[in-house]
């Protein structure tokens, strides 16, 4: 079922992307248009994390916990989130290839721990006790510098580490 829901989404983007592209004369190669793909898939994978951070962190604040416990809380929460969906449909295993599952994991939460807890708390530190925003917006507003940061270090190193099988 998922499966083709995520092929349903590439037929709709190339629709929307490819098609017109076309029209006006710009080819985009099929590498490039994997790598475009793969940016998409990141970016609803994004959507659903940042979905699930923010609830928590919601409900954290309801329940009374200080802000940045809610987001650490929110933080693993949404990072485990991101490992299943990227491992599974995101970045997926080349065939021929094998990923080490538990050391993907690992790398997965020091990436997000780099921009989504580290980064992500200092700016939140920021908005809310410096510049006075309110602790709502916060983690909306820092979405803006984490993502594109995110993603690079997930394709370039999280998801990166794979062997190929005739060399076990």
């Amino acid at each position: 079922m998922l499966n083709k829901t995520w092929l349903i989404i590439e037929k709709i983007a190339k629709l929307v992307i490819f098609i017109p592209l076309k029209k006006i004369g710009v080819d985009i190669s099929e590498d490039q248009w994997d790598s475009l793909m793969q940016f998409v898939k990141f970016g609803i994978v994004g959507l659903s994390n940042t979905l699930i951070s923010y609830v928590v962190y919601l409900l954290s604040m309801l329940m009374g916990m200080h802000y940045l416990a809610g987001n650490t809380l929110g933080f693993i929460v949404s990072v485990l989130n991101s490992f299943y969906w990227n491992n599974k449909y995101v970045f997926r295993e080349s065939t021929g290839e094998k990923r080490s599952i538990l050391k993907t994991l690992v790398k997965t939460f020091m990436a997000y721990a780099i921009t989504g807890l580290i980064l992500a708390n200092i700016l939140l530190i920021i908005w809310v006790d410096v510049l006075h925003i309110p602790k709502l917006f916060g983690p909306i507003i820092n979405l803006i510098i984490t993502i594109p940061l995110n993603f690079m270090i997930n394709k370039l190193w999280a998801f990166k580490d794979t062997k190929r099988i005739d060399e076990e």
